[in-house]
């Protein structure tokens, strides 16, 4: 580390103050007489060195608001003249530090003070890290310069010796602050002033570095933007060149978009909004992505049939006769739509095609089970009257712009599904299917059930806005039909906006003329057979939908027929079976395996479920349509000590409630029905629903549930083709209950032949098909006695063992 050596030599010099600068030790520096404290100080010592000899000495102490620094630098008066811009002015040569002390008094008006001269000394030879440190700053001084072009200065520098002389070389450096400078002079240590001015210059040089790179990255930005500019320009000289050359007019993008705008067959206000995007494309730079927004937003406008329609075909017996022709049963619907084209064709005949602005559209929910035919119909639908047909698929959907579309700001934005369905159609009157609308749901994007309630509802969707469009689309001519197979999925307010159709699932003869109409010749195609080289007897068909598969719709059956007729295609390809070919229903167990539901009425009676008193036969309905549910109870032993009521099922709360209510009612009226219900407050009740992974809800269970139990305790068995469905309540009415229909059908298929509904059910026997009505034995009942007088056999076994 270098050492210091200070002696202090006393001197008496006029201040010669300094504002927003400082002058080092060796600088030369030239300086405005025009400034009266300048002018002053020197004239004070020219006046002094005119007493004296030498030359005018003068103390240069930089001021910085208005507070001089402790030290300051003697300067020698070289030489007074005039600058370069004519003013009075002198040249002074700082020497050395002062170290400031109290006024005193002197020639002249200037401001005299007694300072100290600092002498500074290093030892000789130096040590290496001073060294190193002069050779550290040289370099980054020589490198700021180069930049700059300053070669001239590059020599003095790399010849100055001193290192003090080198730190305070720094005072021309013109990115110091007066802060930093001031610091400069106020460091009396030559080696710590030198590393104080390296630290400076390493500071500076890494800012512009920065700067440096900063400066070139956006210059090659403008660059790019210039080269794209000019080469835009000269593809825009040569497409320019070429239309004249082919006898085109001229005309750019937006006129181009303009043209076509002003020729669409647009509405008025969608004809005004298109216009207004014109003019901002016009006012767009090519740079902008605003431009490409417009054009697509544009594109879609021009692309949808704001004024295509197609003719409804007004045959109102043609329109019957090829839905019947694609398919058998689902009435209701063919009615509805029927009753829809009548309407339409006597507005049409009266001129009321629009009243209100609203057209004569259709909004109908078909609920139903799978399989049975809610899809295909929509299209059957479409082909009657003579429109296109688009589907839509929901399920899964959790994103209310999937409906609405999304907002123009985004990246990527797309209208809605119902506006790209239009738009796919290539008409204003489509039928539109919202498929699996029970399959929506909701997230943090929103509802899309929400969303769905201004498309579907015939009051509003006559201007109905697309977030992407942000125009009125009018959507009342198009028939929606949406497909369900849960009813309560669907949100009251959606449900409230549609004309709700019921699918219950067909019959077995219906089952039999669509397998033999339509699943057989679609099937016979696909296995590569021709029609009549395999037959399947009327008999075949009727036992594979009984007793094969046991369901609402006609899929299982479709994939069974498919099945036998790939087995054999198989056996012909292999030669061991010759074609034509034909299937009796005793043949269908050789392909396809025996059957899977065989009715309760054709097993043997010991093996019955109802053989043994406690178990009973309810009906219920599920996703998949209606089905045949058991009851079983039982009684505990009285010495386990284990009473009350134990449920087991996976039940829901409805369900468990009922339960309770049917033996409550059971012990109330025990003598009454001639029941030993006296045993009951020591042992415990059990009923169990088999099939305990499906969860079960419902109050339709409770005369079923109180048959179990009368049975368990009246020893008498449950006849085994009888079925009932009912809610039950504390005084042993039959209250009404849901899905007659569907649960009928599942009787008839589960092979029962007499079933127990409530009184205030009859009504729902007006949609039972007939030919069910004819083979059931319908009992409609008001109280629980009357059930179980129709319920219950005879008594085999003494009731005491019973119980």
């Amino acid at each position: 580390m270098a050492s210091e050596s200070m002696a202090s030599v006393p001197l008496t010099l006029p201040v010669l103050p300094l504002d927003d600068e400082v002058v080092l030790p060796g600088m030369v520096v030239p300086l405005d007489l025009s400034d009266t404290d300048v002018r002053a100080a020197v004239e004070a010592a020219q006046a002094a060195a005119r007493a004296g000899t030498g030359k005018p000495r003068v103390l240069l102490v930089p001021r910085v608001d208005g507070t001089y620094a402790a030290t300051g630098v003697l300067g020698i008066v070289e030489q007074v003249g005039r600058l370069s811009d004519g003013d009075p002015g002198a040249l002074i040569r700082g020497l050395g530090r002062v170290r400031i002390g109290a006024g005193t008094t002197g020639p002249g008006a200037a401001l005299w003070v007694e300072g100290s001269t600092v002498e500074e000394t290093l030892p000789d030879p130096l040590p290496g890290a001073v060294t190193e440190l002069v050779k550290e700053y040289k370099a980054l001084a020589t490198s700021w310069l180069k930049k700059r072009g300053a070669w001239q200065v590059v020599d003095r520098v790399q010849q100055i010796d001193g290192v003090g002389a080198l730190a305070d070389n720094s005072g021309y450096s013109p990115f110091l602050s007066v802060e930093q400078k001031v610091e400069l002079l106020e460091t009396a240590d030559p080696v710590a002033r030198l590393k104080l001015a390296t630290a400076q210059l390493r500071e500076h040089l890494a800012e512009q570095d920065v700067a440096e790179t900063i400066a070139k990255d956006v210059q090659e930005g403008v660059d790019k933007q210039q080269r794209e500019f000019l080469l835009r320009r000269q593809l825009e000289a040569v497409r320019k060149e070429l239309r004249e050359l082919n006898g085109e007019s001229e005309g750019d993008e937006s006129d181009d978009y303009r043209a076509r705008v002003e020729a669409a067959d647009l509405p008025e206000k969608v004809r005004e909004a298109a216009l207004k995007e014109v003019e901002k494309l016009e006012r767009a730079s090519d740079q902008s992505p605003e431009g490409s927004w417009i054009r697509t937003w544009l594109d879609t406008v021009l692309e949808l049939p704001w004024n295509e329609r197609t003719e409804d075909e007004y045959d109102i017996r043609g329109a019957r006769a090829v839905l019947d022709a694609e398919h058998a049963g689902l009435d209701d619907v063919k009615e509805r739509i029927t009753e829809y084209l009548a309407v339409r064709k006597r507005r049409s005949d009266r001129g009321l095609g629009v009243v209100g602005g609203r057209r004569g559209g259709a909004v109908l929910a078909l609920v139903g089970p799978p399989g049975v035919g809610k899809t295909s119909i929509a299209e059957s639908v479409a082909h009657a009257m003579g429109r296109k047909f688009v589907r839509v698929a929901l399920g899964g959907v959790r994103d209310e712009a999937e409906i609405r579309g999304h907002r123009r700001t985004y990246v990527g934005a797309l209208p809605g599904r119902i506006v790209r369905a239009v738009k796919e159609a290539g008409s204003m009157n489509p039928v539109v299917l919202l498929d699996e609308i029970d399959k929506v749901g909701s997230d943090f994007r929103g509802d899309p059930a929400a969303a769905l309630l201004e498309v579907l509802d015939p009051a509003q969707n006559h201007t109905f806005r697309d977030h992407y469009l942000e125009v009125e689309l009018d959507l009342s001519d198009v028939v929606f039909l949406a497909t369900a197979n849960v009813l309560e999925a669907i949100p009251e307010a959606l449900l409230d906006r549609m004309e709700l159709v019921r699918l219950d699932g067909y019959t077995e003869d219906e089952k039999v003329v669509i397998a033999r109409d339509h699943l057989l010749p679609r099937q016979l195609e696909r296995a590569g057979l021709e029609p009549g080289e395999v037959v399947l007897e009327e008999a075949a068909l009727r036992k594979l939908a009984g007793e094969y598969t046991r369901e609402a719709g006609v899929r299982t059956l479709e994939r069974s027929i498919a099945r036998l007729l790939r087995k054999i295609a198989a056996q012909h390809e292999l030669g061991d079976r010759e074609l034509p070919f034909t299937v009796g229903p005793d043949g269908l167990r050789e392909f396809i395996g025996r059957p899977h539901h065989v009715p309760e009425s054709a097993q043997d009676p010991a093996e019955r479920r109802t053989a043994v008193p406690g178990v009973a036969t309810g009906l219920a309905v599920t996703g998949a349509g209606g089905d045949v549910l058991f009851v079983e109870a039982s009684l505990a032993d009285p010495e386990t000590g284990a009473a009350g009521l134990t449920l087991t099922g996976q039940l829901g709360d409805v369900m468990k409630e009922s339960a309770q209510i049917a033996l409550s009612f059971l012990r109330s009226h025990g003598a009454e029905l001639e029941l030993p219900v006296t045993g009951l407050k020591d042992r415990g009740v059990h009923i169990h629903f088999p099939a305990g992974a499906v969860p079960k809800d419902g109050p339709s269970a409770g005369i079923t549930m109180t048959t179990a139990l009368a049975s368990l305790l009246s020893g008498r068995l449950v006849r085994t083709d009888v079925a009932m469905t009912g809610e039950v309540s504390l005084t042993g009415r039959v209250l009404p209950i849901g899905g007659v229909k569907q649960k009928l059908l599942a009787a008839h298929r589960a092979g029962i032949t007499t079933v127990v509904i409530p009184k205030r059910n009859e009504a729902d026997l007006d949609d039972v098909p007939a030919e069910i009505l004819e083979k059931l034995e319908v009992h409609p009942v008001t109280d629980v006695r009357q059930v179980l007088e129709i319920a219950l056999a005879p008594a085999v076994v003494p009731v005491e063992v019973a119980a």
